[in-house]
């Protein structure tokens, strides 16, 4: 009977237990009215005389690694319990993730590199902070050009003159620097302009300019050029070409695509014209080729440019370009759903 007590000891010494249901169950089988120790107490008056001291030693010591037990186990699963109502159920699946959206100006700036690439065209990029030379000089407007008051810039130095670019077209003279024609290339960036804010206006907005240099490159061409991308990005294949200025090309035109007057909207956009401005191109001057080592004698090209906040909003009838940068995510979940 001795060996079978201590026996019993050992096996509640390991016993352990992941519920509280077999803990109840343990503390029954040993403390209970009907348990183990019970009947062994029962059979205490039948052990010889010479034995029941360390029997029942033995039983006290089992009596009270069973009640032990049982408080450490129950202890044990109840903090446990308390953890996991703090915490929640640990192995429950997940939230949903909340997944943003692209920016309006990315989804539209990715468009139309998609539809350029399509036709050769490669993407270029350059520094933000510019010099007079990329910015002004080597695109024909020279100190005291008078087309330099067209764009009221933010000088960060002078002597030399250190600047925040006014357009990507210094891009495309780093480009011409370093590259031999034929060239074929986009200049997507941000630009920076001393401008009052407004619903139309940003000191801050984005542009997409691109350049095609080779020989026999005429102004057919270009219009070629843009008709593919208007139809592609608007699906509108109905321009027109309007006689304009900038310095960097000759003959230069503003493009207007044909936006209809179908809707209320239509005639506000358009002032009731069905017409609408969209970028400005041109033949790339002479003296353009000339400044970024190009012989103009051998090649000609042509360059065109636009506004992506202008396109984003035709696209998505975005009222106010303020909304592309107050950050109101109200404003950008609209998005989620565009590819």
């Amino acid at each position: 009977m001795l060996d079978k007590v201590k026996e019993l000891i050992g096996d509640v010494k390991s016993f352990n237990a992941t519920t509280k249901e077999e803990v109840e169950t343990f503390r029954i089988k040993y403390l209970g009215n009907k348990g183990l120790l019970k009947d062994l107490f029962a059979e205490f008056k039948n052990v010889d005389a010479e034995l029941r001291k360390d029997f029942g030693q033995a039983l006290n010591n089992l009596k009270k690694s069973a009640e032990g037990k049982v408080a450490e186990l129950s202890e044990s699963l109840d903090s446990a319990t308390s953890h996991k109502s703090f915490y929640g159920d640990l192995s429950r699946p997940s939230e949903p993730i909340n997944l943003g959206s692209r920016h309006p100006i990315s989804l539209v700036r990715n468009q139309i590199i998609d539809v350029f690439n399509r036709i050769g065209f490669t993407v270029s990029e350059g520094p933000e902070i510019e010099d007079d030379w990329h910015n002004f000089t080597a695109l024909n407007l020279p100190e005291y050009h008078p087309a330099r008051d067209m764009q009221d810039t933010f000088f960060i130095e002078q002597d030399p003159d250190i600047l925040l670019r006014t357009h990507t077209s210094s891009v495309q003279v780093r480009y011409m620097e370093e590259n031999k024609p034929p060239i074929r290339t986009i200049s997507p960036g941000r630009v920076f302009r001393n401008e009052d804010i407004s619903a139309r206006a940003h000191c801050i907005f984005h542009q997409v300019e691109g350049l095609y240099i080779d020989t026999d490159v005429s102004f057919a061409d270009l219009k070629q050029t843009l008709l593919y991308f208007t139809k592609e990005m608007f699906g509108k294949s109905k321009i027109r070409l309007r006689p304009s200025y900038f310095p960097f090309t000759e003959p230069s035109a503003e493009v207007d695509i044909y936006w209809g007057l179908e809707t209320e909207t239509d005639y506000k956009i358009t002032k009731g014209t069905g017409w609408l401005e969209i970028m400005g191109c041109g033949m790339v001057d002479p003296n353009v080729l000339k400044n970024a080592n190009i012989d103009p004698t051998k090649y000609s090209g042509y360059a065109f440019g636009m506004g992506i906040e202008r396109i984003a909003m035709l696209l998505y009838q975005i009222p106010d370009i303020r909304m592309f940068y107050e950050n109101d995510k109200r404003f950008l979940e609209q998005f989620k759903s565009v590819l």
